[in-house]
C-alpha cells in the first residue's frame, strides 16, 4: 500500500465538520462513562471555541493544553483550532518551571491544565505575575474530589452565536499554524516547531492508511496526546477515518485489557514496554483481547520475539513500527503490512508516502550516516529561531535529523 487516499479537508476545523457529515451519529470520543458522537464532538468544540472568542482570544492566538489524556484534551484542542488559535500541548512531567517557559515563550492567553495530578496541584504553583500574557486558566479535574471550572468557562460563549463561530472558522487556512510542540531539549533548549494546518491531516491520514482504519475501528489511546503519537497519530487519525477514540488517563495494564474486552478495541499502538507488561501480567488470561487487530510500536531495539507474541498471545493481526520527528509531524518511515516479523523489529520500514529519505553520504545501502528528510509535511520552523531553523532544514529543503542510520536493500531504516 503505497498511496494515501487525498484529504480534501486542509484545515482541522473542516475536517471535523467533515467527519461530523460522514460518521454522524457514529461512537467518536469517550467521556465521562459514555461515548460521544461525531457530532456531539463538533458541538462541543464549537462550544469550547465560543468561549474562546468571547474571552477576546483571537485568530492566531497561542491556547496551551497541560494535562493528561483526559476528553477534555481532544475537545479543547479541536475548538481552539476552530477558534484560528495554535494550541500548544505541553508535557505533564515538566517542573513548574519549565511550563513557565513554554507559557511564556508561546505567549499562551489560555491554559487548559489539570488540577491535582500525580500528587501535586502544578496551577496553584504558576506565578501569575511571570505570565503577563495569560488571560484564562480552564481547570480540569481527573482525581475524585478536585475542583473543575471547565463548564463554567464554556459559558463563558453562551452569547456567542454559531454564525459568529462559523465566521472565525472561516478565517482559518490551511497555511495557519495549528500547533506548537516543543522538542525535548536533550541537547539544550527545547524548541518551538511551528506546523500549518495541512501538515497534521496529510501526514495522519497516511499513518492511518498504512495501518488500514475505518469507521469500525476503536482506539485505545495510551500514548499522551501532548506528544505526536497521541495527538496526530491518534485524535487526528481517528478524526479523518471515523474511528472512535477511548483515552486512557495512566496507562493501567489491568484496566487496558478491561477496556479491550469491554469496548472491543481494535487498534492499541505503544511503547514497547506496554506489550511486555501485557503478556507478562497475571490476568492477561481473564480478558478476551482478540478483538484487538493493530498496533505500531517503536523504539532503538525492539526485540523479534516481543513482535512474534504480540501477534500470537495478544492476537494483533498487524503490528508494524515506525520513525519519525516533531519536525516531520511525528512520521517518516513505517514498515509495511506485508513485512515479516524481523524487518519489523529490526527496522523503522520505509518513508511514507509523501516523505523522501536519504543517508547523507552515504554510496551503497549498509553506509551510515546522518538521517536527512524531505517533505512537504516538514515544519514551517521553529518558533522566533530561524537561525535554527536554518541550520535544521538546508536550501533544497532537506531536514537535518540529528540521527544516524542506514538503509538495506530494500529501503528500510535503522537508526543506528
Amino acid at each position: 500500500m503505497e498511496s494515501a487516499q487525498q484529504t480534501p479537508e486542509l484545515t482541522i476545523p473542516a475536517a471535523l465538520d467533515q467527519a461530523a457529515a460522514r460518521f454522524g451519529g457514529r461512537d467518536a470520543l469517550y467521556a465521562d462513562g459514555s461515548w460521544l458522537t461525531f457530532s456531539e464532538l463538533r458541538t462541543r468544540a464549537r462550544r469550547f471555541s465560543a468561549a474562546l472568542i468571547a474571552l477576546g482570544v483571537e485568530h492566531g492566538d497561542r491556547v496551551a493544553i497541560w494535562s493528561p489524556n483526559s476528553w477534555h484534551w481532544p475537545i479543547a484542542c479541536l475548538g481552539a483550532q476552530y477558534a484560528g488559535a495554535a494550541v500548544v500541548p505541553m508535557n505533564t512531567r515538566y517542573t513548574v518551571d519549565e511550563a513557565t517557559d513554554i507559557l511564556q515563550r508561546s505567549q499562551a492567553r489560555v491554559l487548559v491544565s489539570v488540577g491535582i495530578f500525580l500528587g501535586s496541584d502544578r496551577i496553584t504553583q504558576l506565578d501569575a505575575a511571570t505570565l503577563p500574557d495569560l488571560r484564562h486558566i480552564v481547570r480540569v479535574a481527573v482525581e475524585d474530589g478536585d475542583r473543575c471550572n471547565w463548564d463554567e468557562f464554556v459559558a463563558h460563549g453562551n452569547d456567542v452565536t454559531d454564525e459568529d463561530i462559523d465566521t472565525r472558522r472561516d478565517t482559518v487556512g490551511s497555511e495557519d499554524i495549528s500547533d506548537i510542540l516543543f522538542t525535548s531539549g536533550t541537547t539544550g533548549r527545547s524548541k518551538g516547531v511551528l506546523c500549518m494546518h495541512r501538515q497534521p491531516l496529510a501526514a495522519s491520514l497516511a499513518w492511518a492508511t498504512y495501518g488500514e482504519f475505518t469507521e469500525n475501528d476503536r482506539y485505545l489511546c495510551v500514548n499522551p496526546f501532548f506528544h505526536n503519537f497521541g495527538y496526530k497519530a491518534g485524535i487526528l487519525a481517528c478524526l479523518q477515518t471515523g474511528a472512535a477514540l477511548m483515552p486512557q488517563l495512566t496507562f493501567d495494564p489491568e484496566k487496558a485489557m478491561a477496556a479491550v474486552q469491554e469496548h472491543q478495541i481494535t487498534v492499541l499502538p505503544g511503547a514497547p514496554t506496554i506489550f511486555q507488561m501485557l503478556l507478562d501480567h497475571p490476568a492477561r488470561k481473564n480478558y478476551d483481547l482478540t478483538s484487538l487487530r493493530y498496533s505500531v510500536t517503536g523504539a532503538a531495539v525492539v526485540p523479534v520475539v516481543l513482535i512474534e507474541r504480540m501477534q500470537s498471545e495478544l492476537d494483533f493481526d498487524l503490528v508494524l513500527t515506525a520513525y519519525g520527528l516533531t519536525e516531520t509531524q511525528g512520521f517518516a518511515t513505517i514498515c509495511r503490512s506485508d513485512d515479516d516479523a524481523v524487518t519489523v523489529a529490526t527496522t523503522c520500514g520505509r518513508p511514507m508516502i509523501g516523505y523522501e529519505l536519504r543517508i547523507d553520504g552515504a554510496q551503497k545501502p549498509g553506509d551510515e550516516g546522518e538521517v536527512l528528510l524531505r517533505s512537504a509535511n516538514v515544519m514551517k520552523g521553529y518558533l522566533d529561531d530561524p537561525q535554527a531553523t536554518a541550520e535544521t532544514i538546508d536550501s533544497d529543503g532537506w531536514l537535518h535529523t540529528g540521527d544516524i542510520g542506514k538503509l538495506d536493500e530494500r529501503g528500510n531504516l535503522t537508526i543506528t
